[in-house]
């Protein structure tokens, strides 16, 4: 397979990078990017569909990490790769790129399956790590229109995604790529070096401690221009409203390069007539500059600024692997509900396979997930949090990387707001059909909230009988209706909405 690359004006791209600058209201600097507003529709829509499909959905062993890992000696990826391929030097990661197919890729069977699901907007993954991009490109020939697929995959799910309603946002890992390949040049691999720009494998540079943010060796003005130009040349082909950077952007070279980047893009924004935001971790932007991203995680309590946690349907993996654990739809379920009542958004990834089928188990989740939300979409889609977000004995972790799965009990509750109604998310259903809301006793709520003495009606979304209620000092009383009408799993969450005269 040729190796080479096209070859690109690097100082034209320049060019067309500052004169973008100077044709907007942002600058460079943080004073002016703390300025970008988060877009409307984001604060609206609760649900996103994270999709992580690339050449590692071929071998489907391990993890989205294994074109690194398939090089480190002595790793199962290794193992398995040596016994399933052959030895690195023969058949390496690149050999992967023909065999993604994606015969049975269908953008339009996809959306229709995320809209089902009760999302608003997708996240799929234009570049990850390993470099391949899944979109056309004048700057490589690495990508899927011109290799594997031969096809169009970002610019074909944002054609149908906008015919559908569905908000199209995109992501770029390309950063980690800096040491990303690193392994394969300690042993005889396809991994050669030196690595010329543009190489698939360039820069294959050794990968020290990737939280150190001044870790050396330090990326290069050629990586970063690089950088720039690619992330560039993808927010103008395909236009984002979202652009999600992964987690090693933060490190402190990338920062001018960042900065530049984002007065570009958010011009761009300007320039469309809608505003555009970028997703981040770990502080890689001055708070203010994009919206707050948290990894299999979040934030203990409600916060006062919009933000979004990204995680998967699997506990093991963001692509498609033969040995994924998957989640129980339950546990997706309370993680929405707890994110949104601390005015977050989920953004939920799946994993095609190779050749582009959307795997059984990821399947049934966005199912009896989209069954959950067409009862309770009202308690969740342009919701914000109530005065008090949560209510229960079971303690919430806080930060990256917390999540686990809960065992809630029949005293734990959540509390959204929307139109003059307040949503009480039931975690656990009572086993005697009574229960008691603490936090809406007389003695017990929060000020501002006499409201609630001039209750009109209590009904259990997906029901049309009213329960019947009861005020007390210590808490609310209500009976849940014996027929609960259910339209969704009766071991999931249920919703109580509480209408004011």
């Amino acid at each position: 397979m040729n190796m080479k690359h096209k070859k690109y004006d690097t100082a034209a791209w320049l060019q067309h990078i500052e004169e973008g600058i100077e044709a907007g209201p942002y600058r460079p600097d943080w004073e002016s990017l703390t300025r970008m507003e988060v877009p409307d529709w984001f604060r609206e829509e609760k649900l996103g569909i994270f999709i992580h499909w690339g050449p590692y959905s071929v071998p489907a062993f391990g993890n989205e990490w294994y074109s690194r890992n398939m090089y480190i000696q002595g790793t199962p990826e290794y193992e398995h790769h040596i016994s399933a391929y052959g030895p690195q030097k023969d058949f390496g990661y690149k050999d992967f790129i023909p065999m993604l197919k994606a015969g049975h890729f269908n953008p339009e069977e996809w959306i229709r399956l995320f809209r089902e699901a009760g999302a608003g907007y997708i996240f799929p993954v234009a570049e990850h790590h390993d470099g391949f991009q899944m979109y056309g490109s004048n700057l490589s020939d690495w990508n899927a229109v011109e290799m594997g697929p031969h096809r169009d995959i970002l610019g074909e799910l944002r054609l149908v995604a906008g015919a559908e309603g569905l908000h199209f946002c995109t992501s770029s890992h390309r950063a980690e790529h800096w040491w990303f390949m690193s392994h394969g040049k300690e042993f005889d691999s396809d991994v050669k070096d030196p690595l010329e720009k543009g190489d698939f494998y360039w820069p294959a540079m050794p990968e020290r401690d990737n939280f150190d943010m001044e870790s050396e060796p330090y990326p290069t003005e050629e990586y970063l221009t690089d950088w720039l130009i690619r992330t560039v040349e993808l927010v103008d082909r395909y236009q984002p409203e979202l652009l999600y950077f992964d987690w090693w952007i933060q490190h402190k070279a990338f920062v001018p390069y960042l900065k530049r980047f984002l007065a570009y893009y958010y011009n761009l924004g300007v320039r469309l007539g809608r505003p555009v935001a970028v997703c981040y971790k770990h502080d890689a932007l001055a708070f203010g500059a994009g919206i707050v991203e948290m990894e299999r995680g979040g934030f203990r309590d409600a916060v006062a600024f919009p933000w979004q946690t990204d995680t998967a349907v699997a506990w093991n993996s963001w692509c498609y692997t033969d040995a994924l654990e998957y989640k129980d739809s339950r546990v997706i379920i309370e993680t929405l509900i707890d994110i949104v009542s601390r005015n977050g958004n989920l953004l939920l990834n799946i994993g095609p396979k190779a050749d582009g089928t959307i795997p059984e188990g990821d399947r049934r989740i966005l199912t009896e997930l989209g069954a959950w939300m067409r009862v309770n979409r009202e308690a969740i889609r342009g919701a914000k949090p109530w005065r008090i977000a949560k209510e229960g004995p079971t303690e919430e972790r806080s930060g990256s990387f917390s999540e686990e799965a809960k065992n809630y009990t029949e005293e734990d509750f959540r509390f959204t707001t929307s139109g003059g109604k307040l949503y009480v998310f039931i975690l656990r259903k009572p086993e005697s059909g009574m229960v008691s809301i603490r936090s809406l006793g007389r003695k017990n709520r929060p000020e501002a909230t006499a409201c609630l003495e001039h209750v009109k009606e209590v009904t259990l979304l997906g029901c049309d009988v009213p329960c019947s209620f009861n005020m007390t000092d210590e808490c609310m009383i209500v009976k849940l209706p014996e027929d609960t009408g259910c339209k969704a799993k009766e071991d999931l969450p249920v919703v109580l909405r509480i209408r004011q005269e």
